[in-house]
């Protein structure tokens, strides 16, 4: 009934969130009901999953002493308050009630910072327990720490790792939470913390070593984005690299002020992985209870298809076409089902794979057309305030003063410097009336070996005034912008005020 109406009415999700609460409800939720998907897996999605903030996940720090045993979520509250675990599962506005799942020994770790920060307005924050190297990690935590990480990777917007530049070792423990996060290795970034701590030499040395360990644990053809610096506000120990700190420092903050803009497009990309590992979840199980004896030999069989679960899993994906990657780790689902009933599990419903195939095949094309619709109807979103609001402010902005802003400041014209020097070339190519033609411009300009696309760019700025023909101050100018991305900055969109020739000033406007 509802697939019929969703189809008479494409209007029946009124937005993203809406649609796809109304999707997993409605057609994924069966299917993972019926074949136990939440026992293996993953608890079911409740209403909060869809609705709440975008996640930024800071988690496992890797350094020689501990920084905190617990989980914290920090959120945004009208007032300053800690709710500790055993309230936060049983709140349904907060969206961690199937945490109860992983005990007491977890909720006595488990705690919701909240505060008025406007930061914290846009996105919520885990922060959790830091991952000792050495012998500390072999105390157990009393509870299943990888497990409960995977819970938080479903759900976050982005996992941030982060490492000490003075150590890096990693651990059999961080090795094992890594490789619980398979599949969403494209939200995961890393940071390579106190590198002002060292020597350039060194830092080379260390970068090296983290993205050969990283290599080895982290299996996808990508290469993990890894952001250097010092992040903190005390004062640099060594400076040398300033500049690089600044860049990467600026370069992260960008990514994590573009999750708000994207969260609707992240929960939309979880649902489908959601969706796929459901639907050979449940090809599995029904293949071990068409295996199974109606009356005699059950505990035997259960064995046998235990062991030869590998076997299975290729008969499955051969017979149904699905790719290797979409199937859970082999020794985790035998684990896991050992403490199962194969007598109880259910026979192949084609009817909710159906379901599942017509969500994905034509219900989540049209979420992404509503995500798109929505972006473009909304205000851009990004995070603000804290730190966020200071990183581009005045003079301390990315670049200030550098490159095309060189000069920014100055009361003279930052080109007349090295005016001179330009005015022996362009008296040499035969100016007429005072003005050099295109034709001749160009064969002292390409002398750059910069792209015809780049001269292009530059020859657009420098011609202030649009005839087609440079004058000596443009003809100057043309060169500093050349020498600008030479030295490696970019190129300014439009030309900024600071760079117009003083003759033109007043009485041109750029378009």
């Amino acid at each position: 009934m509802f697939r019929k109406t969703l189809k008479k009415d494409p209007e029946l999700f009124q937005n993203v969130s809406d649609g796809l609460r109304r999707l997993y409800r409605t057609k994924l939720f069966p299917l993972e009901d019926t074949y136990r998907f939440h026992d293996f897996h993953s608890p079911a999605l409740e209403d909060a999953d869809f609705d709440n903030k975008p996640m930024d996940f800071p988690g496992m720090r890797i350094g020689p002493e501990p920084t905190t045993d617990s989980f914290i979520a920090v959120m945004h509250g009208e007032q300053d308050g800690v709710i500790p675990g055993n309230a936060l599962v049983v709140d349904p506005k907060k969206p961690f009630r199937k945490l109860n799942a992983f005990g007491n020994a977890f909720l006595n770790r488990f705690m919701c910072a909240q505060m008025p920060n406007p930061v914290l307005e846009s996105i919520s924050i885990i922060d959790t327990p830091g991952i000792l190297s050495g012998e500390k990690q072999r105390i157990s935590r009393g509870y299943d720490f990888a497990a409960v990480l995977e819970w938080f990777a479903e759900r976050v917007d982005r996992i941030i790792l982060l490492f000490d530049a003075h150590k890096l070792d990693i651990s059999d423990e961080f090795s094992e939470v890594i490789r619980a996060l398979k599949n969403h290795e494209d939200k995961m970034r890393v940071v390579l913390n106190k590198a002002d701590q060292i020597s350039t030499q060194q830092l080379m040395r260390v970068y090296g070593a983290l993205m050969w360990s990283l290599g080895k644990i982290i299996n996808t053809p990508e290469v993990v984005r890894v952001y250097i610096g010092s992040f903190w506000a005390q004062p640099l120990l060594v400076p040398d690299n300033r500049k690089l700190f600044e860049a990467e420092e600026q370069d992260l903050f960008v990514d994590i002020q573009s999750l708000p803009q994207n969260a609707a497009l992240r929960k939309l990309n979880d649902l489908i992985k959601r969706a796929r590992l459901a639907k050979v979840h449940a090809y599995i199980i029904s293949s071990l209870k068409k295996e199974m004896p109606s009356v005699f030999g059950k505990e035997s069989k259960k064995k046998e298809l235990i062991s030869n679960l590998g076997e299975i899993y290729h008969k499955v994906e051969k017979e149904h076409n699905i790719s290797p990657g979409d199937f859970p780790k082999l020794e985790k689902m035998q684990e896991l089902l050992n403490g199962h009933d194969f007598t109880k599990f259910s026979n192949l419903k084609p009817k909710l794979l159906e379901a599942v195939e017509d969500m994905l095949a034509n219900d989540i094309a049209r979420l992404m057309a509503l995500v798109r619709q929505e972006e473009a109807n909304m205000p851009s979103q990004a995070v603000k305030g804290g730190a966020f609001e200071g990183t581009m402010s005045g003079p301390f902005g990315h670049g200030y003063g550098e490159g095309a802003s060189e000069g920014i400041d100055e009361l003279e014209w930052v080109v007349g410097r090295d005016k001179p020097t330009y005015d022996e070339i362009f008296y040499t190519l035969s100016p007429i009336n005072g003005k050099v033609t295109g034709a001749a411009a160009k064969k002292e300009m390409v002398k750059s070996k910069l792209p015809n696309s780049v001269l292009g760019k530059i020859w657009k700025l420098a011609d202030v005034d649009k005839d087609g023909l440079l004058d000596d101050e443009e003809f100057a100018l043309a060169n500093h912008l050349i020498k600008v991305k030479l030295e490696g900055h970019e190129l300014p969109a439009s030309l900024p005020d600071h760079l117009v020739p003083p003759s033109k000033r007043g009485t041109v406007q750029q378009d």
